[in-house]
């Protein structure tokens, strides 16, 4: 997938980076948040983001539950900022299309 494809798509959920507050730049001048960033957008709606390292495939997963616990999605990616953005991208695809209530 790559960083970039994780930008990507969570520029096109239409996240801003208006608020560049504990941000990251990619050398094409474009911002992200950063994994503690995405974190707290996560609590801010209630919502548990868990972010690990997985030796065995040499990748890290983020995996998103409900208040209620129940699991609403995961994704891996080659590095934790990656997984991250990528993560905060779907999440707020599934709550665009209500999928995801906080």
């Amino acid at each position: 997938m790559g960083l970039d494809f994780a930008i990507d798509e969570l520029y096109a959920t239409g996240w801003s980076a208006l608020d560049s507050t504990d941000c990251d730049y990619l050398a094409d001048g474009r911002c992200f948040p950063r994994p503690a960033r995405v974190q707290r957008e996560f609590a801010e709606i209630g919502i548990e983001l868990t972010l690990r390292h997985v030796q065995l495939f040499a990748c890290h997963r983020a995996e998103w539950r409900s208040p209620s616990g129940d699991p609403c999605g995961a994704v891996v990616g080659q590095g934790e900022a990656e997984a991250a953005v990528y993560a905060l991208a779907q999440m707020r695809r599934q709550m665009l299309a209500g999928a995801v209530t906080a």
